[in-house]
């Protein structure tokens, strides 16, 4: 039989495919999507694959982060956030269906972590305040290697991009503290190495009116601040 007609053979079964097919991905094929508002603070506009996020002063932010990528298809774990608002996550656009959760791992907190490294495009790590920089350089490595995302709640050594909130201005009360809250204005700020070496800032509504996240590039409204 001839090469050609040999390979149009092996190339029809499923599963099978040639060294020429066997290339590098895409950029495209790197990145999983975030929501429109939020893909000006990330280098090529998503979440890069194999790469750690560390994200400050806003939960929010990391489940608005997640929303694109769990509409798309990809499948993310939370582990070490005991607290996380399931009714929150559904509003901010995340596909529950995709998401498995880890409330409290414990003293195992890194078998686990690198367990889910293995098995998610997308692992959310709480708040690890006593993680020993080598074994966060060592989690690092895996997320690399696997082609997956870590979104760090809070700092993370070494991160490729680090995500804060500041500036949270409440809408809806009234000068007498009446009302309810309908929205909060944001400025998101991303900075790292490489190509998110030079900071980017982005006004959002996290959340906006219908419980997602917007731009808050628009005319300026009166605020009311509170805490929070």
């Amino acid at each position: 039989m001839a090469v050609p007609e040999a390979l149009a053979g092996l190339t029809a079964i499923p599963g099978v495919g040639t060294a020429a097919q066997l290339r590098e991905p895409s950029a495209d094929a790197e990145l999983l999507a975030v929501l429109p508002p939020l893909a000006a603070l990330l280098p090529g506009g998503g979440l890069r694959r194999g790469s750690t996020i560390a994200v400050r002063g806003a939960t929010s932010l990391v489940l608005a982060l997640l929303a694109a990528a769990t509409r798309d298809g990809s499948w993310a774990a939370v582990t070490g956030l005991p607290e996380l608002g399931l009714a929150a996550a559904a509003e901010l656009g995340v596909d529950l269906e995709r998401i498995a959760l880890v409330p409290d791992p414990g003293a195992e907190l890194v078998p686990v972590v690198s367990a889910l490294v293995d098995g998610f495009d997308v692992v959310v790590l709480g708040p690890a305040r006593n993680m020993p920089p080598e074994t966060a350089r060592r989690l690092a490595g895996r997320v690399r290697n696997r082609g997956t995302v870590l979104l760090a709640v809070g700092h993370w050594p070494g991160a490729d991009v680090e995500l804060s909130v500041s500036g949270r201005r409440w809408h809806g009360l009234t000068q007498d503290g009446h009302g309810h809250l309908r929205s909060r204005d944001v400025v998101a700020t991303s900075r790292g190495r490489g190509a998110a070496a030079r900071p980017r800032t982005v006004p959002l509504q996290l959340p906006a009116p219908e419980g997602t996240v917007a731009d808050a590039t628009r005319p300026e409204r009166r605020l009311v601040e509170v805490a929070g």
